[in-house]
């Protein structure tokens, strides 16, 4: 029994909601960029998470904590592993903006999963760029209709501006 669910635990399909960058902005309860310190893996019920310990080096919106914890689903706890599709995997010490939501429960998690995380890298003159490659999983627009993600590339500078107003209510031209 255990060898069955081992198996039927490995993948999981997902089917992800396509989000720009504005809808990403408003819906996000914090928006941070942030270290990786350790993570570590737990079950929950039949599903697995693993839980990230982040060190926030810059509140972008609506952040207060200089530590948050981050819950993704899948991972492997007690012998078993679980793997979501979407769900990114970080690294530890890797430099990431994130776009958050916290639940009722107060569970924090990254919005659209893997579309909400960002690599922090530097281009030639030193400024700060994030990075996201497309999502491989399937994707959908508003009406259903299957899309192709686009890789995603930005200056942090550009994203903080994209951040106030939207933060304010206002739509970005």
């Amino acid at each position: 029994m255990v060898a069955v669910a081992a198996t039927l635990g490995t993948a999981c399909a997902s089917t992800l909601q396509q989000l720009t960058m504005d809808e990403m902005i408003r819906q996000s309860t914090a928006i941070v960029r942030a270290k990786v310190l350790g993570s570590h893996a737990e079950a929950r019920g039949c599903d697995i998470y693993t839980y990230y310990k982040l060190r926030v080096t810059e509140n972008l919106k609506s952040a207060g904590s200089q530590q948050l914890d981050l819950a993704v689903p899948g991972g492997t706890a007690a012998g078993l592993r679980q793997r979501v599709g979407g769900a990114p995997e970080l690294n530890a010490g890797g430099d990431y903006v994130f776009f958050l939501w916290t639940s009722r429960t107060g569970v924090t998690q990254i919005i659209g999963l893997s579309q909400g995380l960002f690599s922090v890298m530097r281009n030639h003159a030193g400024d700060a760029v994030l990075v996201r490659p497309a999502a491989t999983e399937t994707m959908v627009d508003k009406s259903g209709r299957v899309v192709t993600d686009q890789a995603v590339t930005l200056s942090l500078s550009e994203l903080k501006s994209r951040i106030q107003p939207l933060a304010d209510g206002k739509q970005h031209k």
